[in-house]
């Protein structure tokens, strides 16, 4: 897995000015919440085989993206709110969070 580098770092820490440990925080489970909505995303282009805007290589006629369930999980920076890609078969099974989980404490050990 690739690092951030350094310097866009410090720049992202310049440009938000924090003021306390907790802005910090926020800002983390803000970036948390945005790599794991794109995870989803990412698995859910897998499926189907063809990404969200890219309906001319659509390749599973039979499926089709099917709009989106709310879900709210715990984690170790307080309660994260996703939207769950859905499909019209049901067939959709994401490994990043997966179905019915709750909490994903060690979600780093997810290959």
């Amino acid at each position: 897995m690739s690092e951030i580098s350094k310097e866009i770092l410090r720049n992202y820490v310049k440009e938000q000015k924090f003021k306390n440990v907790n802005e910090v925080l926020e800002a983390l489970k803000g970036m948390f919440k945005d790599v794991l909505q794109e995870a989803l995303e990412a698995e859910m282009d897998k499926k189907l085989g063809y990404g969200k805007y890219d309906i001319s290589e659509k390749t599973a006629v039979n499926n089709s993206r099917n709009g989106y369930s709310s879900k709210t999980i715990k984690t170790q920076l307080g309660p994260v709110k996703l939207n769950i890609p859905r499909d019209r078969n049901s067939e959709f099974d994401p490994k990043i969070v997966p179905k019915f989980q709750r909490t994903v404490n060690g979600i780093e050990d997810i290959d």
